[in-house]
């Protein structure tokens, strides 16, 4: 009998609050680069999303476990865009408009859409550009439903 055993994910403590490093995408220039250089860099009209991942603790001061956490983020269908492959939007058939996005916006997506990954920050999707759905200019304002 096989024993499917969950990987785990890196759990590096980054400051002094205890939130590992899943929780704590860089923001300073230096960590940003290093950032950009361990996430793969997507190819053709592929766009890396981050998908949004709820703050630890709710209005109500609720603390949300690590688990829930896990689930809302793999469930969610609201993304930050990271980075976007050298043809995306560039079919002037499909997209005669013009991009749908760019980087740094957040969108809405299918739930089961793109190829799931998990990095020491955390998990990203990979999407084709066509998978967008709309983009919005916070992710708080949409209902995650887990």
């Amino acid at each position: 009998m096989v024993q499917l055993i969950k990987p785990k994910t890196p759990n590096i403590i980054s400051n002094t609050s205890g939130e590992t490093s899943q929780d704590n995408i860089p923001k300073d220039p230096e960590g940003i680069k290093k950032y950009l250089g361990v996430i793969p860099d997507p190819v053709g009209y592929r766009l890396l999303i981050r998908p949004y991942q709820p703050a630890a603790k709710t209005k109500g001061g609720i603390h949300l476990s690590d688990t829930t956490r896990e689930t809302i983020q793999m469930t969610t269908v609201v993304g930050l865009v990271v980075k976007m492959g050298d043809l995306c939007y560039k079919d002037k058939d499909k997209f005669p408009d013009g991009p749908w996005c760019k980087s740094g916006d957040f969108v809405i997506y299918g739930r089961y859409s793109g190829s799931r990954f998990q990095t020491k920050f955390g998990e990203h999707r990979i999407l084709n550009d066509d998978e967008i759905i709309g983009r919005i200019k916070s992710p708080e304002d949409i209902l995650h439903l887990f």
